[in-house]
């Protein structure tokens, strides 16, 4: 059955985000295994996940997801994506094309508390960064190495770049 939808267009999740959220990271666009589990950074080798928890010194790999949010969002963290759709074959941030970029400023208009904006990886840096108008300004604003595993830097340097979120905190 057609349903007119091209299968290759991939559309980001829900922000993760209330009044308390005064960190927000933003990835580009969630990749095949997050987008099939209807869950951020689902892929298992994705090392998004230890990384914020050693920022927080906390572990959130071991916790069910759902509560792996509620953790975040009690910390004061948010997560959401600067792409809210795009073509892409597999899960890889270079293959992205024909992106519409997600309302970031409409969002943080509603986060009384963000103090920093983390962009995981370049892709979202760069594609956020112009999206985020006046906002780029008057937050915070850290470029962090990527949590994907296509991004080979080792996970101790990665990890050093990621505590800077505490700071905010």
């Amino acid at each position: 059955m057609q349903t007119g939808i091209d299968p290759a267009v991939k559309t980001h999740l829900a922000p993760v985000v209330d009044d308390r959220t005064r960190v927000l990271i933003l990835g580009s666009l969630p990749g095949e295994a997050s987008l099939a589990a209807q869950r951020y950074y689902a892929h298992p080798q994705n090392a998004f996940w230890r990384l914020v928890g050693d920022a927080l010194s906390e572990d959130f790999a071991t916790l069910p997801y759902e509560a792996r949010l509620d953790r975040l969002r009690a910390r004061g963290v948010g997560l959401w994506d600067v792409v809210a759709s795009a073509t892409r074959e597999g899960s890889l941030d270079s293959a992205i094309r024909l992106s519409e970029a997600a309302d970031l400023q409409g969002l943080i208009a509603t986060l009384p508390a963000l103090r920093c904006v983390g962009f995981n990886g370049a892709t979202a840096a760069k594609i956020g960064s112009k999206s985020l108008g006046t906002w780029a300004e008057r937050l915070a604003i850290l470029r962090l190495p990527s949590s994907s595993p296509a991004f080979t830097q080792p996970f101790a340097r990665k990890a050093e770049a990621w505590r800077a979120l505490s700071a905010y905190l």
